[in-house]
């Protein structure tokens, strides 16, 4: 597994240790009360762990400690991984990011933007551009998420399959797809979709190679990242923790199908403790998956995580392992949504992992664009992302920090967890 070396002093890097220290009583708080199973959290600066928490169990049914080496489901903290290795093949001049999907994946070349109507009878148009690599990297492809519950078209892709999963493998899945309307034109909006997994399978027909085969050979492999993968060995299903939802969720949604819709926040609304959604002893990521979601698919641990955001960290190589060239991570880390705008300004407002005012988006990452209209505390050109279950990294060049937090609760938007841990680990700093 990922190996987490010795913490340093906290002052050696610039933390003042007691301001760190409330942290801990905060994240725990959230374990105490029964809102989270368990929390990891862990802090770098200049490459060097200055803070490191753990509380909390893995699996509350069993009373299984949070321990290093726990195996988490990461979700959309797959997306970054994907994306770089889309970007190697990119730098070995493969494809162009401008290309069209359609010269691999040709059901693409077909694809019509919804123009009106309903589920049983709605009408399309011709799209004003084909979905390209770049739009897939970035989200204004104009696919779609089942989940969102906010339009037409993601009721489409529920009655076609997609109901918190997809209706078949990634090839089945990029077919189903390219067979559904587009939410607007490519290139010309930003949504959360299933674009990444689109990629993870452009990947795999670029390269000759199934997408876990690649990312162990080429990116989690030369990254010593030998816990992250799409399945979870019966050998390591000891250490998998279990995946929560909340108790409104669990009698709701989940079970009724109605859609992610979460109470305001209240801390002490019993609405919000957690409820078992997954089963670490039965769960489905105990065997080979039915999708190699480069969207979603992958779990790891706290080691394995770090080592990857250590890599980003040093502008793509660690330990004499480089995975991708300087430039094209500072490309990628860059704004790319059209005419330099953010997230409010391109984006539609719906379920994703960050916060939309002041924060673009680059090949990948969510790049901070402006603090102050975020309303976060935060470095301009920080970029980040987290999972569906309420886990969460960023990267920030400018202070030189890394962070990593998991648990797992789903969905992510249930507490203002990430921006807390931002005041948290901002105000430390000295």
């Amino acid at each position: 597994m990922g190996s987490i070396e010795a913490e340093v002093e906290p002052t050696e890097v610039g933390f003042d240790p007691a301001r760190l220290e409330r942290i801990a009583p905060h994240l725990n708080r959230y374990v105490d009360d029964g809102r989270l199973p368990g929390v990891s959290a862990l802090v770098t600066r200049g490459g060097k762990i200055a803070y490191t928490h753990r509380y909390g169990d893995r699996d509350c049914e069993r009373s299984l400690p949070v321990t290093s080496d726990t195996i988490y489901r990461i979700y959309s903290m797959t997306k970054p991984i994907v994306s770089i290795a889309a970007m190697q093949l990119y730098e070995q001049g493969l494809f162009q990011l401008k290309d069209p999907v359609s010269r691999w994946i040709p059901s693409f070349a077909n694809a019509r933007v919804f123009a009106g109507g309903n589920v049983m009878q709605y009408q399309t148009t011709e799209p004003a551009s084909e979905v390209t690599i770049h739009s897939l990297l970035t989200h204004t492809s104009g696919l779609t998420y089942d989940f969102h519950f906010s339009n037409e078209v993601d009721a489409l892709y529920r009655a076609n399959g997609f109901n918190w999963g997809t209706p078949g493998n990634l090839e089945e899945t990029c077919e189903a797809l390219a067979s559904l309307p587009l939410l607007f034109d490519p290139g010309t909006e930003w949504n959360y979709s299933y674009s990444t997994d689109v990629l993870g399978r452009v990947v795999e027909i670029v390269s000759g190679q199934p997408l876990d085969d690649y990312l162990v050979e080429h990116v989690t492999g030369p990254l010593g990242m030998t816990d992250t993968g799409f399945e979870v060995p019966s050998a390591d299903a000891e250490r998998f923790a279990a995946n929560y939802t909340t108790a409104v969720l669990a009698a709701r949604d989940f079970a009724g199908n109605t859609g992610p819709s979460i109470p305001a926040y209240r801390p002490d609304d019993p609405g919000l403790r957690r409820a078992l959604l997954d089963d670490p002893r039965t769960s489905a990521y105990l065997a080979p998956p039915k999708i190699l979601s480069g969207g979603g698919g992958l779990v790891s641990t706290m080691g394995d995580y770090h080592r990857f955001t250590l890599m980003l960290r040093n502008g793509g190589e660690l330990d004499g392992a480089r995975v991708i060239g300087r430039r094209t991570l500072d490309f990628m880390a860059s704004n790319h949504l059209p005419g330099g705008t953010d997230l409010t300004e391109c984006g539609r407002a719906l379920f994703s992992e960050a916060v939309f005012d002041g924060v673009g988006f680059g090949l990948g990452f969510s790049v901070v664009l402006d603090p102050a209209k975020a309303k976060v505390v935060s470095s301009k050109g920080e970029f980040a992302w987290g999972g569906a279950a309420s886990t969460a990294f960023w990267v920030d060049p400018v202070e030189d920090i890394t962070v990593v937090f998991l648990t797992q609760l789903l969905p992510s938007s249930t507490h203002p967890i990430r921006p807390e841990l931002k005041a948290l680990v901002y105000q430390a700093l000295v």
